[in-house]
């Protein structure tokens, strides 16, 4: 990559990153392009020059946002931690994102490019991932080797879909504690550890 390529790279990475902060405390719909040039020192025609139009430019920064977590995600996974250290690091991780996502970028998922976009790399990346997830743990025998590989995806999948609600009841009545209640749950089950 030669120095012009380098900066480009660098001016676009620069937009995005402040538009993603923009998000957090902006609505969407009220931030502008002249709003994102100004914070980030460069004029509106470099942003359309780099991503076409406001909209293109917020997609841009959901999918380097998933991407990003993505990344992040995988590379715990496949450190050396026990099954409930990555339970609990999944658990903590969509509290932050429950955290750092806007109304507008939960929306964003539902548009038709973006829920591709995220299908296809839940498919590729992080379903493999869990299965090995699940191998690794039926092997070391932190995992029940009498559940299959698909009832227990099936209970992960189960438990993700309604954690965004949980967690947002748990914002809403201030006791924290209510998370870790919760991972006991996931892990042991009602009846504690057999």
């Amino acid at each position: 990559m030669n120095g012009f390529e380098k900066r480009a790279l660098q001016i676009k990475e620069k937009i995005m990153n402040i538009t993603l902060e923009m998000l957090k405390t902006w609505d969407a719909n009220k931030i502008r392009i002249a709003d994102i040039a100004k914070a980030a020192k460069v004029s509106q025609v470099t942003i359309y020059n780099y991503f076409g139009s406001k909209e293109a430019l917020l997609r841009e920064v959901y999918k380097n946002y998933i991407n990003n977590s993505f990344a992040g995600f995988l590379e715990f996974m496949n450190g050396e931690h026990t099954v409930k250290e990555k339970i609990e690091w999944i658990i903590l991780q969509e509290r932050e994102s429950v955290n750092n996502l806007t109304p507008y970028m939960i929306a964003l998922a539902e548009d038709q490019e973006i829920s591709q976009f995220l299908e296809k790399e839940y498919n590729e990346k992080i379903i493999p991932a869990f299965l090995q997830f699940i191998e690794e743990g039926k092997k070391s025998g932190e995992i029940s080797s009498s559940i299959s590989t698909q009832g227990v995806l099936m209970y992960i999948n189960m438990s993700m879909k309604y954690y965004k609600d949980f967690l947002g009841t748990i914002r809403d009545s201030g006791n924290l504690e209510l998370i870790n209640e919760m991972l006991h749950i996931f892990l042991y089950g009602l009846c504690g550890k057999p």
